[in-house]
Formats: C-alpha cells, structure tokens, sequence
C-alpha cells in the first residue's frame, strides 16, 4: 500500500493540476442553486407558545383514553376507600392477622354512602 505503482505516476500528476487549481461555479450558476433551494423550502410559520401545563400533562398521559382509565380507578378507590364491601373484611382479617392491628377512620360518622336508593 505505500509503495508507489508506476503506472500511477500519470495520474497523480492530473491529481497535482486539480488540486492547483480548483473548480469554482459560476455565480450564474449559484444564484440559480440558492434560487431552487428557496423555492423548495417550505413557507415559515409563526411559532407557537407552548402550552400551559395541564395541557401538556393531558398529552403526556395519553389523552381521554388515559385520563378516563386513571379517572374511573381513582373514583373506584375512593368509593372503596370510604365504603369497604363487608367481603373485603373477611379476605383481610386471616391475611392481616389481628383485626386489632388493622386501623379503621371513619371521616364522617354517622353518614351513609347509598349510591343507589330507591324511592327517593
């Protein structure tokens, strides 16, 4: 690879000439380049504010589908969180050991959560 063939000898003197003298383009030639390229450019639209912080969570969250998943699960849990189905005592109570250990608030004594009545 370093040794130089003789029958390249003819072609690094073309070589040599190009490099002494480089080809330059017209200006002709570059006004029609740049020409084309702005042509070709899409028009520039005024730039937008970003987007206020709620609307920026919504989008990082998925959109409706999300929100309305995490709403609906969010909504379960506190239904649950406030009104324990009897059933759910039971499963705990061998799961936790002593019920003595397990610590139950009532935030509103005295009220009743019926989500569905009839009659009324």
């Amino acid at each position: 690879m370093t040794d130089r063939d003789d029958t390249t000898r003819g072609l690094a003197a073309h070589f040599d000439a190009a490099r002494r003298h480089p080809a330059r383009p017209s200006d002709a030639l570059m006004a029609r380049v740049l020409a084309d390229a702005c042509a070709a450019q899409p028009a520039t639209r005024p730039s937008r504010r970003p987007a206020a912080w709620p609307v920026q969570l919504f989008r990082a969250l998925g959109g409706w589908p999300a929100v309305a998943g995490l709403s609906a699960a969010t909504l379960a849990g506190i239904w649950l969180g406030i009104s324990p189905p009897a059933p759910l005592a039971a499963v705990a109570a061998p799961l936790l050991g002593d019920p003595g250990g397990v610590y139950l608030v009532d935030l509103a004594p005295g009220a009743t959560f019926e989500l569905a009545q009839e009659g009324r």
